[in-house]
C-alpha cells in the first residue's frame, strides 16, 4: 500500500487536493473534530488542564480558541492530549485499508509529528499567500490569532517543500488542481 501524504500551509487547499485523489483518505482535522465531539476521556483531561476554558461536553471549539488566544502554552497542552488520539485513529485507518492500492494522509503536522515513512509519497500543495488569506477569510469562524499560533507549530513551507517528492501549485481554480492531481496519480502509480 502506497501512502500519499499531502502537506502545505494552513489554508493552501490540502483537503481539497486530498479528495481529488479519489482514494481512502485520513483527514486529521476531521478526526480532531470527532474527538472534541465524541471523546469524553479527552474532554475530562482537557477540562482538568484548562478548567477556565473547557466548560461543557461536547467541547466547543470557541472555548479552545479562547484558551489558545489567551496563552500559546495552552496549545501545547491541547496537542499533548489530542495528538496521540489522532495517531491511534490513523493507525486504525491504515490497518483497515492495508489491502488497498494506496491511501491519502491529509495531516497538517505530518512532518512535525514525525509521521513520515521513507517510502511515503509526499505532495506539497503550494499556494499564493494572498489567495490563502482570501480562502481563510471565507471559512467560518476563523480566528487569526489561533491560526498564527498554529502556524508556529509548523516547520517552514520551504523545508516542507524541500522534503516533498512533488509540488503542486494551487491557484484555487478547481479544474487546474484536478488536472495536476490526475497527472500526478499517473506518475505515482507508474513507479
Amino acid at each position: 500500500m502506497k501512502r500519499i501524504a499531502i502537506v502545505g500551509e494552513i489554508g493552501s487547499g490540502k483537503t481539497f487536493a486530498a479528495k481529488l485523489f479519489g482514494l481512502p483518505t485520513f483527514n486529521a482535522d476531521n478526526e480532531v473534530n470527532k474527538i472534541y465531539k465524541e471523546n469524553r476521556a479527552a474532554y475530562k483531561k482537557l477540562k482538568e488542564k484548562l478548567p477556565k476554558f473547557i466548560k461543557s461536553f461536547p467541547i466547543n471549539k470557541n472555548q479552545l480558541s479562547k484558551a489558545v488566544s489567551e496563552n500559546g502554552k495552552n496549545l501545547k497542552i491541547i496537542t499533548r492530549i489530542v495528538h496521540p488520539l489522532v495517531r491511534q485513529k490513523m493507525n486504525i485507518f491504515l490497518r483497515k485499508n492495508k489491502a488497498k492500492r494506496a491511501v491519502v494522509l491529509d495531516i497538517p503536522l505530518y512532518f512535525e509529528n514525525k509521521l513520515n515513512k521513507k517510502k511515503d509519497v509526499v505532495v506539497f500543495i503550494d499556494s499564493n499567500q494572498k489567495k490563502i488569506k482570501k480562502a481563510l477569510k471565507k471559512r467560518q469562524k476563523t480566528n487569526t490569532k489561533v491560526l498564527k499560533k498554529l502556524g508556529i507549530l509548523q516547520i517552514s513551507k520551504y523545508i516542507k517543500k524541500k522534503r516533498s517528492d512533488y509540488v503542486i501549485k494551487n491557484n484555487f481554480k478547481g479544474e487546474n488542481l484536478k488536472k495536476n492531481i490526475k497527472i500526478l496519480k499517473k506518475l505515482i502509480f507508474k513507479k
